[in-house]
């Protein structure tokens, strides 16, 4: 479900304000959204970027979300047009992680005694003990939710498939429906088709609700962190064994790695195993939906998870969340108190391991360091080039500002469009932020919310639209219309 309305929307869904109420002079501009330096975004612009995407909620957070990725590209714009080089910029926070990564291979060769040799007998025999991997072919319609829904937002919603699931039912087409009404743009084109995938590819509510369902049956109506489906499964077929064979043994030598690792672990751990500090999970969750929070450096250093000799601080899981996808972020923020244990235990016996293989000696040289930012770097301009911030379309005499803000105007266009894939900046956002006035302006925000909305309500209503108002009268105690279209 990686289409162009999930990428843009999830982003909404963990949105950051920066600063949400900007300095007087900004708040006498009742035309201003969001500044950066020197340069401006207008409820104009806003306007003009998202009337058009009806995919998106009017919702103060996917005008945040907009804003914050227009402060990103415009910051490497600029910096971009300053220096190709980002000789300024420090890659290093970048690099870490990989860095310890190659430092956890190094320990786990070097001292963690791991078996992962499997013979071919062996490995079938395996596989027959398991069940057979299975992949599945299915079809969705799903509907997006707001930003924190009330349970009255989800329920009208959730009433909109309901009245869908009964004309299913009743002949009418799948496929037909799902065209017409999906959110999820992308497999709506081919009448929400998602094509096979294998187990833990989707998320887990969808994968559970597909697993309970033969062939040609019908799911409830199910919510996941993308939004509200309705699900049908079209195929249902065990892999070939030598088809499969490849990602089964990879998988099973990943687990007995992850063994070897958890007893080497457990054996640093000694009398004083890791313990999740009090409140520990209600900030892991916060964060996980507003991962670029300012911090002080007192609250960057409170303990997250403690153990003899160390801590596992909230400053290093703020950084790590900055590198991962919004689904992921989704997971920790829906996750259960049980999975969030495990997941921060997880990332204290990491830097366990790290602390350990530093121990040994095993850090990498200065030669392997800048290697890596150079990779980074690269990537960096990779990404500059393809959002078309390379080469400024600067007319004779033309301020640069101006080619710099037009540029920018294109590259979140095509994001939306989906020509081109959103780039999150992350810490190297951060670091290009630093020195430059940032603001977001809570007006501005429902200026622009109040504009979309009348140059939308100015149209005839989508079929979407229409059936969104049948549900909410439905949640009323009035009966929708569930006529055909």
């Amino acid at each position: 479900m990686s289409k162009t309305m999930t990428r843009f929307a999830a982003l909404a869904v963990t949105a950051v304000t920066v600063a949400l109420g900007a300095c007087t002079d900004d708040a006498a501009d009742a035309n201003l959204v969001a500044r950066a330096g020197g340069y401006r975004l207008t409820v104009d612009d806003v306007v003009e970027l998202l009337q058009d995407e009806e995919s998106l909620p009017p919702q103060a957070s996917v005008v945040e979300s907009l804003a914050e990725l227009w402060i990103d590209y415009t910051l490497l714009a600029h910096a971009v047009a300053d220096d190709t080089t980002f000789s300024d910029l420090d890659f290093r926070p970048y690099v870490r992680q990989e860095i310890e990564r190659e430092m956890v291979f190094q320990l786990r060769d070097s001292v963690i005694q791991v078996d992962t040799f499997i013979t071919p007998e062996e490995l079938q025999d395996l596989y027959a003990s398991e069940a057979p991997e299975v992949e599945l072919r299915a079809r969705h319609i799903m509907l997006t939710l707001p930003f924190e829904p009330t349970a009255a937002q989800r329920d009208s919603v959730s009433a909109v498939l309901e009245g869908l699931r009964e004309r299913i039912v009743a002949g009418a087409g799948f496929e037909d429906l799902a065209r017409q009404y999906s959110q999820d743009r992308g497999s709506a084109q081919a009448g929400g088709d998602l094509g096979f995938f294998a187990r833990g590819e989707l998320v887990q509510p969808f994968e559970d609700a597909v697993l309970a369902l033969e062939p040609g049956e019908l799911s409830p109506v199910v919510q996941t962190p993308m939004g509200i489906h309705l699900i049908r499964l079209e195929e249902r077929r065990v892999q070939d064994f030598e088809e499969i064979a490849p990602a089964f043994r990879a998988r099973v030598q990943a687990q007995r790695t992850a063994t070897a690792e958890s007893t080497f672990v457990a054996a640093l751990e000694g009398r004083s195993p890791p313990e999740v500090a009090e409140g520990a999970l209600a900030v892991t969750r916060e964060l996980a939906r507003n991962p670029g929070t300012g911090l002080s450096g007192r609250a960057a250093r409170r303990p997250l998870v403690n153990w003899e000799g160390g801590t596992y601080e909230v400053g290093e899981l703020q950084e790590l969340l900055q590198y991962e996808q919004t689904a992921m972020r989704d997971q920790i923020v829906a996750g259960t108190d049980e999975e969030l244990e495990t997941f921060l235990l997880s990332l204290a016996r990491r830097k366990m391991l790290v602390a350990e293989a530093s121990r040994s000696g095993l850090e990498p040289d200065r030669a392997r360091v800048d290697s890596l930012a150079t990779v980074v770097r690269d990537q960096l301009l990779t990404a500059a080039r393809a959002l078309g911030l390379m080469r400024l379309d600067q007319a004779p005499g033309e301020d640069r500002r101006v080619a710099i803000r037009r540029a920018v105007r294109q590259a979140l266009a095509d994001n939306l469009a989906g020509a081109t894939r959103i780039v999150p900046l992350g810490l190297v956002g951060f670091q290009l932020r630093n020195g430059m006035p940032i603001a977001i302006s809570g007006a501005g925000v429902g200026r622009s919310l109040l504009r979309i909305a009348e140059v939308r309500a100015a149209r005839q209503p989508s079929p979407l639209e229409e059936s969104l108002d049948a549900g909410a009268a439905a949640g009323a105690g009035q009966a929708p219309d569930t006529a055909g279209p």
